[in-house]
């Protein structure tokens, strides 16, 4: 039985609608005003609510609205605004607050049987959607994630067990090695399960338009600065910071410093991954009148059309030929990533020759 709260200040409205709904099956909480309406949307959680535009005072019902919004236990509860004046400047007001639709007064009970039941489909559908990815996903982890993390913890654990066993009769550098190969197979392990959680984090994300929303407010201010600093250390780390060449404009992007990060890091470290030391790696960053592109070019190994086309969260290029560290994942990540925040990853591969990722991401709206 899905709970719906009515925000009124009307008696004879909010009874109006609680009897028809109540017909319906449906369980109506009461709030007559927008202070009540808060507490009782944070404590009973409904699956819906119907809210007054103007309750005791002028564009109470938006008030409600963007604090039931930026509260995490209701953000995601669906608002639908009830108003006699449904103009066109004050549903663009709703609407750019977070309601999911508008029901103007006076309505017949069939027009509020149809909005109720419209928006609650919709949620359904969702998250009915949600349900599905996240079933994909946890199957998908069922099977690769065992095996992916079976190497690092062999690394551990048998040069953990050397080394409490044969310590006395090991010389120095050999310890040194094996700790060294520790770090190392930690390091992967850590950079594996981060990675699973991201790329989980972003397929529940991508089930919720809100959460899109949301994620598209944050900004990186400089992201020449993030680019220079996240490929040098991916560069050094691989060795090969003389193979680097920057070419960084700067502009404004709409997606937060961590995830730019997360991308270039992904992106920059295929690169070095997949070819060879001496081989150059070229990292631009371009402020276009369209939009802003970010490419990263190798002359290494390159890939077919077909290992392209199979970009995805859990499949390795060339896992048979090679056992490099990482399966996809990361470069899955990073294409999620873009497209979350509304732009697009392209690759241009040719095997023996090199490729090249692009990465375009919209300008920052301004007001």
């Amino acid at each position: 039985m899905s709970k719906i709260l009515v925000i009124d200040d009307e008696s004879w409205l909010r009874e109006m609608i609680r009897l028809a709904l109540e017909q319906q099956g449906f369980e109506v909480i009461e709030a007559m005003d927008s202070a009540e309406g808060v507490a009782q949307a944070r404590e009973q959680l409904p699956d819906l609510i119907l809210c007054d535009v103007n309750m005791d005072k002028a564009g109470a019902g938006y008030t409600t609205l963007a604090k039931l919004r930026e509260n995490p236990a209701t953000a995601a509860i669906p608002f639908i605004l009830m108003t006699g004046l449904a103009d066109a400047a004050g549903m663009r007001h709703g609407m750019d607050l977070g309601a999911d639709d508008y029901l103007p007064k006076p309505f017949k009970v069939d027009e509020l049987f149809a909005t109720v039941q419209a928006r609650l489909r919709k949620v359904e559908t969702v998250r009915q959607e949600a349900e599905k990815k996240l079933t994909l996903l946890r199957s998908q982890i069922s099977l690769m994630l065992p095996h992916e993390m079976r190497t690092p913890l062999n690394g551990i654990i048998s040069n953990s067990e050397m080394l409490a066993e044969s310590a006395s009769s090991l010389d120095p550098q050999t310890i040194a090695e094996m700790s060294q190969e520790i770090c190392q197979s930690g390091q992967r392990l850590e950079r594996l399960i981060e990675n699973f959680l991201i790329y989980a984090q972003l397929e529940i994300v991508a089930s919720d338009p809100q959460s899109i929303g949301r994620l598209r407010q944050a900004a990186t201010l400089h992201p020449g600065e993030v680019v220079q600093s996240a490929a040098m250390a991916e560069a050094e780390k691989a060795g090969r910071g003389p193979d680097l060449i920057l070419e960084l404009g700067d502009a404004m992007l709409p997606i937060a410093e961590d995830y730019f990060r997360k991308i270039v890091v992904e992106l920059v470290q295929n690169a070095l991954k997949f070819s060879d030391s001496g081989l150059l790696v070229r990292v631009r960053l371009k402020n276009t009148p369209d939009d802003v592109v970010f490419t990263v070019q190798d002359d290494g190994r390159g890939f077919t059309t077909e290992q392209i086309s199979r970009v995805g969260a859990y499949m390795q290029f060339e896992r048979r030929m090679q056992d490099e560290q990482g399966f996809g994942l990361g470069l899955a990540i990073a294409k999620k990533l873009v497209e979350l925040h509304g732009g697009e990853l392209s690759i241009e591969s040719e095997p023996g020759i090199g490729s090249t990722v692009t990465i375009r991401l919209p300008h920052v709206t301004v007001g």
